[in-house]
């Protein structure tokens, strides 16, 4: 598997139920997955698997296209939470596309 790391900043989306905080993936990191994930299974809306660590959390989540050129990355409060991260906070950010 091929690990992706980068910086980008918390920011926040407000969904209808509830606030989500996301990062935004770099465009030539967002180019790499495009072209990579040609192969792999995706779920709805074109989402990507992946396994995502911050800091000394992990988990497996799923990175969703936000424009053409551009994913972006769902943070859950557990992980802010554990990593003492707020809005506007940026973010160190191993993410690995996972093969399902």
């Amino acid at each position: 598997m091929t690990a992706f790391e980068f910086e980008a900043e918390l920011w926040q989306w407000d969904a209808r139920r509830e606030t989500v905080l996301l990062v935004s993936l770099p465009p030539d990191v967002s180019e790499e997955i495009a072209e990579r994930a040609l192969a792999l299974p995706r779920a709805g809306f074109g989402a990507i698997r992946v396994a995502v660590t911050v800091g000394e959390t992990s988990w497996r989540t799923s990175i969703f296209p936000a424009a053409p050129d551009r994913y972006v990355l769902p943070v859950k409060k557990a992980v802010r939470t554990a990593e003492d991260l707020e809005l506007g906070d940026s973010v160190a950010i191993r993410l690995e596309l996972v093969d399902l």
